[in-house]
């Protein structure tokens, strides 16, 4: 059995060095992993981080208009309806069928499936934005798909991507409500990524306080579809920066930001 140890305490990447058979096994577990959590339900499902996205993400880039945009494995697209007025053309890499749209929200979509080994059948430069939110840590080669959104995307373009940085628990045993394999991406190793790769980070923030969503939960309503909540989290998030750790082992670990949000942009000086 394969010794976990360096990859629970987050002085690794788990995934991100494997074989393309090892990567193909990790494929067929999470190819309908969301959509079998429920998602694939279109009349119950809905998208619960819009007001999470302006404030970390869209507000960034709201006056701009894009000529086509990448969402990596955004299911039915809702993820984009805050800025969907300003594009032209969505694409949208997924592994499963169940979300398939010809529009979204009025947008004309195009719907690709996603290759094994993580290259993308795109032109360099092919996109204006890339959207890839709570995506990459179902993902086992995280360096290959982020080179490849770098090279997909244009020079003056921008990346959001936000994803849990802690582990998610011990991906080797069965988790309620998560899918087989999914685990967080260590910040330090995430942060890492993000400047081998070539980008410039022109935003960073921690949000996803675990409180906020638990209280949330009570009342039946999405925490971060409400402006206040994501306030409130964003101003949590910075005062417990400090207890940022991979894996929780004791109360007061749990009292910390699980997840890095980022705006990235591609920029010619960095030819």
């Amino acid at each position: 059995m394969q010794d976990n140890t360096r990859y629970l305490l987050g002085e690794k990447l788990f995934g991100d060095d494997f074989t393309i058979e090892e990567i193909e096994k990790w494929y067929r577990d999470e190819k309908e992993g969301y959509a079998d959590l429920g998602a694939g339900d279109k009349s119950s499902y809905q998208y619960s981080y819009h007001a999470l996205n302006r404030f970390h993400g869209f507000k960034y880039i709201r006056h701009r208009k894009f000529k086509n945009v990448l969402g990596l494995g955004s299911a039915y697209g809702d993820e984009f309806l805050p800025i969907i007025n300003n594009i032209e053309r969505l694409t949208i890499i997924d592994p499963s069928d169940s979300f398939k749209l010809d529009k979204v929200h009025g947008v004309p979509c195009t719907y690709v499936k996603p290759a094994i080994d993580g290259k993308l059948p795109f032109a360099e430069g092919a996109f204006d934005l890339v959207v890839c939110l709570g995506v990459l840590h179902h993902i086992p080669n995280v360096s290959t798909v982020m080179n490849e959104l770098y090279r997909c995307l244009s020079y003056g373009g921008a990346l959001l991507v936000r994803e849990p940085i802690i582990s998610m628990g011990d991906w080797s045993r069965p988790r309620p409500g998560l899918t087989k394999r999914e685990r967080g991406i260590p910040l330090d190793i995430f942060r890492d990524i993000v400047k081998n790769v070539g980008f410039e980070i022109k935003n960073e923030s921690l949000c996803i306080f675990p409180l906020i969503p638990r209280l949330y939960q009570r009342f039946g309503v999405p925490a971060f579809n409400s402006s206040f909540a994501v306030y409130v989290d964003a101003f949590l998030s910075q005062l417990f920066r400090w207890n940022i750790r991979y894996n929780a082992t004791r109360l007061i670990h749990k009292f910390r930001p699980v997840s890095v949000y980022y705006v990235l942009l591609k920029n010619n000086e960095h030819l």
